[in-house]
């Protein structure tokens, strides 16, 4: 059949599916030309934008900690360089083999990091946080992909839990959390910088662009303490917190003129350097935090408050009778009778019944007074965070039983801070200078607490508590005239009066002729048979005054006796 025999094969098909095609092909060209020509020239600027966006970041540069240091220079708290590492599990893929060396490297468990990496659902996990560089190192060279990492600082405290109480803490982001590092987190912490810089996928740095500011490291911070008194002091505590079986116990050292804080330990401690060890109970400043009934110390803040009321003399005789006395239905008691005593005899023996029966012969008003100039009832103002401010009642509401037993410390609750910066007053003529934990650079201002004239007679008298016959002739220091008084007291648990449970105390300053130091002990519920002040605390006073003094080559006052008697000599127990 030819060509021209049907009207079907004359159609002419091939030209026409040819057009069509073309012209799709030169529609869709033209389409493509023209979105290109929207794209690069309407849209030039955005799409540049979101280009650099997604290819270049923003990153902080850690700033670093300022440094801590104690007052002679040496390093008590320094920021070491550490990195961060993180992982995107979305990037992620690893092999067993490199799962296994990774747990070998960080020290985890193979199937807790698998887990890590198996979770797709986020784009950003911690792997390990503040780890040294060199380990960072060996992580990275087992190339598995996704692992990133980014620089940061660790602290580190050098003289672990010694200064730990006092220094504080930071936490994982370098924050200051207790202490000095949390009283001075704007003074040490530094202000990060910033860059920008160009990634690649994976999210590695391949170069910095532009450092739009450096960071600004923190400034560093020069404390009061004597790191070679704070050992000296923290050893001797937790001797005879372990030798008496003790709950607790604290030391503060302070230098008599100047008010700085020379040395403050307490026991039990914690190391700031291994979170294992950081436990509520064990962080708690108790020299700074704790109030407890200071019993006997205060009586010579009382009998500094009677001579300046002028209601006693220091030759004045006070009968004690057979050793008691009752006011309403209580009965106050010493040891022992002790018949007729002068004021200076009541405070070496520590007489109960003489302060009491001097506390009903003058106002409340008077005794107030001096206590609140000592700073009692308030917080001491050392700078460190947590002080308690302790108690102390308005003398209005004060009634007689309560005014005599305030005499001899009970129904007063202080710190051992507050304390030890009241007998500063002793050292100083009447003047208590200001206390602080950071070094001082020009002279003290302090406030006037007593007369000159009364703060020498209390002086002299407390010298003779140390004397034989005393209640503390084991606080004396071989060289060195010593003043200072015992307190053992109840504990009070719950608004009542443990009858087995005491707090053990010492306070006294040394040398006598020319105070320089006050040091400050008290034991919580120490054990065994043992728990009056001068058998428990003035030894450590001993001790830590002793090395404190030869330490800051401070000339003696006394001559130097043979053997150390006085180390075992008898001690007058006083009431509790």
């Amino acid at each position: 059949m030819s060509q021209h025999a049907h009207p079907l094969l004359r159609l002419d098909l091939q030209r026409w599916r040819m057009r069509l095609t073309l012209a799709l092909l030169f529609g869709g060209f033209a389409l493509l030309c023209a979105r290109a020509v929207y794209l690069q020239v309407w849209q030039s600027e955005f799409l540049s934008n979101q280009g650099e966006k997604r290819a270049q970041r923003v990153i902080a540069i850690p700033a670093h900690r300022g440094i801590i240091t104690d007052r002679r220079g040496e390093p008590l708290a320094v920021s070491t360089p550490v990195e961060t590492l993180w992982i995107n599990p979305r990037e992620a893929d690893p092999t067993p083999q490199q799962l296994q060396a990774l747990a070998d490297v960080l020290g985890r468990d193979p199937e807790q990091l698998a887990r890590l990496f198996a979770d797709k659902s986020r784009a950003f996990v911690y792997l390990e946080r503040l780890i040294e560089p060199p380990k960072a190192d060996q992580v990275r060279e087992l190339g598995i992909a996704g692992i990133h990492s980014k620089p940061a600082f660790r602290r580190y405290y050098p003289a672990g839990e010694v200064a730990a109480h006092v220094l504080g803490v930071t936490n994982i982001d370098d924050h200051g959390q207790e202490g000095v590092e949390l009283a001075y987190q704007s003074w040490l912490s530094g202000v990060p910088g910033a860059e920008r810089v160009l990634r690649d996928r994976p999210g590695n740095v391949v170069e910095v662009l532009e450092r739009l500011h450096p960071p600004k490291p923190g400034r560093d911070l020069a404390l009061s303490l004597n790191q070679h008194i704070q050992y000296l002091a923290y050893r001797e505590l937790t001797d005879a917190v372990e030798r008496h079986q003790a709950r607790a116990g604290s030391v503060v050292v302070l230098d008599a003129r100047s008010g700085e804080i020379l040395a403050m330990a307490n026991a039990p401690s914690f190391n700031p350097n291994s979170r294992s060890t950081f436990q509520r109970e064990r962080m708690r400043n108790r020299a700074v935090t704790d109030a407890f009934e200071p019993g006997s110390t205060m009586k010579p803040l009382f009998v500094a408050a009677a001579l300046e009321a002028g209601v006693t003399r220091p030759d004045q005789l006070i009968d004690t009778g057979p050793g008691w006395f009752v006011i309403g239905d209580k009965r106050i008691t010493d040891t022992h009778a002790r018949g007729v005593l002068t004021l200076a005899d009541a405070l070496q023996v520590s007489s109960n019944v003489a302060v009491a029966k001097l506390a009903l012969e003058m106002r409340g008003e008077d005794y107030w007074r001096v206590l609140n100039r000592a700073g009692f009832g308030a917080p001491p103002g050392s700078g460190l965070p947590g002080e308690a401010s302790g108690r102390l009642r308005p003398y209005q509401t004060w009634r007689p039983i309560e005014k005599a037993t305030m005499s001899y410390g009970h129904g007063v609750s202080v710190s051992l801070l507050q304390l030890a910066h009241a007998y500063t007053a002793f050292a100083n003529d009447g003047v208590m200078p200001q206390l602080t934990v950071l070094r001082r650079e020009g002279p003290a201002t302090g406030t006037r607490v007593l007369r000159p004239e009364t703060a020498r007679q209390v002086l002299a008298m407390l010298e003779r508590v140390t004397h034989p016959g005393g209640t503390a002739p084991r606080a004396r220091v071989d060289g060195y005239r010593v003043a200072g008084k015992t307190g053992t007291a109840h504990k009070l648990v719950d608004g009542s009066y443990e009858g087995r449970t005491y707090v053990s105390t010492f306070v006294g300053l040394a040398p006598v002729s020319d105070p320089r130091l006050v040091v400050a002990v008290v034991i919580d519920e120490p054990g065994g048979r043992e728990y009056f002040g001068g058998l428990v605390a003035a030894p450590v006073f001993s001790n830590v005054m002793s090395g404190a003094l030869r330490f800051m080559a401070v000339p003696p006052d006394a001559p130097f006796e043979r053997g150390t008697s006085w180390r075992d000599a008898p001690v007058i127990p006083e009431a509790v």
